[in-house]
């Protein structure tokens, strides 16, 4: 998995997305759905320790998926993208789509956005792990992260009982990059049933047919659950270890 454009890239300049199926993963995906670009995506197996290759690090340096390489990027160069939500602002900027004009309507979405950026995906990522993955139940911390996750759903859900998405009333970056953690919260300790709104939102995005194949992508390299090896690479010393 090359850090700079295959040999064998298409003519067409296709955008190379390393991921894997991850909420963090399938948010680009999506988007790349949506704008209808063409891409090639490249399975980096998180659990198999993909993410620490030197080829990897040299375009995403923190080891987290997912990464882009845009073949076509500014000045008609090569260029690598790493951190989902610059991967979203890259792409919308690029082809000038999901990029408002209007100052108030970009902010609107900026805020929405950063609002997932630093909260609704770390907290609700620490609910999965403390409630799924932790190697023993820790009460303080399955309360404290579930808990969090429900404030953050009653914030989305008031802020959806006044508005069609969370931006306002058009489909944004903000709820392309929101809507997949949603897609498990039984796993954070609630249901979609106790936020009639979110579940209006949830059920609205979910028909999209960009959204419905952005969500399949690579989803056939996947496997449920860890084992050891997975759980010493993503929670453990491997995670750990100077590269």
């Amino acid at each position: 998995m090359p850090a700079e454009v295959p040999a064998d890239a298409p003519a067409d300049n296709a955008i190379q997305l390393y991921s894997w199926a991850t909420p963090n993963g399938v948010k680009v995906s999506i988007l790349l759905e949506e704008l209808d670009l063409p891409y090639q995506a490249h399975p980096i197996n998180i659990g198999a320790g993909d993410q620490f290759t030197p080829e990897f690090l040299k375009i995403s340096p923190n080891n987290k998926i997912p990464a882009i390489v845009d073949p076509d990027g500014p000045g008609g160069t090569p260029y690598s993208v790493f951190e989902s939500g610059a991967i979203l602002l890259y792409l919308a900027h690029k082809t000038g789509r999901f990029w408002p004009e209007d100052p108030r309507a970009l902010f609107d979405m900026m805020q929405w956005l950063m609002f997932q950026m630093g909260g609704v995906g770390p907290m609700l990522g620490q609910a999965h792990h403390f409630r799924q993955y932790a190697p023993e139940q820790i009460e303080y911390a399955v309360n404290r992260y579930t808990n969090e996750a429900g404030r953050l759903y009653g914030v989305m859900d008031k802020r959806l009982g006044a508005s069609r998405f969370l931006a306002g009333d058009d489909y944004s970056l903000a709820d392309i990059a929101t809507f997949p953690w949603t897609r498990s919260i039984e796993r954070q300790g609630h249901t979609l049933d106790e936020f009639p709104n979110v579940k209006r939102w949830f059920a609205e995005i979910d028909a999209r047919p960009a959204v419905k194949k952005g969500v399949t992508v690579l989803t056939e390299f996947r496997k449920e659950g860890f084992d050891a090896k997975a759980r010493d690479l993503l929670f453990g010393k491997g995670q750990y270890e100077k590269r």
